[in-house]
C-alpha cells in the first residue's frame, strides 16, 4: 500500500509543528530537496536521499558540502536532550539514521505496519508500506 503525501502539504504540516519553512523539491526517485533560510545568507540548499528503510530506522544521506556537514551536527548536538532528539543519530560521513521506534506513537505505528520504502516523484512524498495481520 501506498501513502501518498504532497510536497505542500509536507511543508505545511513541518512549519506547523517547528515554525520553520522547508520547501521542498522533487531531486531523484529516492531523493528530495529542502531549502533552508539561514540568518545573514540567502538559502541553503540539501539534497536528502533514502539510502535504505531497515525496520523502524531510515538511513539517509545528505548532499551539500562540508557547511551543510557542520550545520547539521550543529543542530544534532542542540537538539540532545529534547524532545525526539534522540531520534536522529549521525553516521560517518554524510550519513544519518532517523529511528522512528524511538518515539511512542510511531513506535505503535511500526507495530501495525512494515515500512517498505520512501520514494519522491515531481508532487508527492510516497510512503510505501505493508499491513501486519491483526
Amino acid at each position: 500500500m501506498q501513502f501518498r503525501i504532497s510536497y505542500t502539504e509536507a511543508e505545511q504540516l513541518i512549519s506547523s509543528k517547528s515554525g520553520k519553512e522547508l520547501p521542498m523539491s522533487y531531486g531523484g526517485p529516492h531523493t528530495v530537496r529542502i531549502s533552508y533560510k539561514v540568518p545573514l545568507m540567502s538559502s541553503v540548499g540539501l539534497d536528502i536521499t533514502v539510502d535504505r528503510v531497515f525496520g523502524s530506522d531510515i538511513y539517509l544521506s545528505f548532499g551539500g558540502g562540508a557547511g551543510i556537514e557542520f550545520m547539521l551536527r550543529t543542530a544534532l548536538s542542540q537538539a540532545q536532550g529534547r524532545p525526539g532528539g534522540d531520534m536522529l543519530e549521525m553516521m560517518g560521513g554524510n550519513q544519518l539514521r532517523l529511528m522512528l521506534g524511538k518515539n511512542p506513537q510511531t513506535a505503535q505505528l511500526f507495530d501495525r505496519i512494515t515500512l517498505e520504502d520512501i520514494m519522491f516523484d515531481e508532487q508527492w512524498v510516497i510512503i510505501d508500506f505493508t499491513p501486519k495481520p491483526f
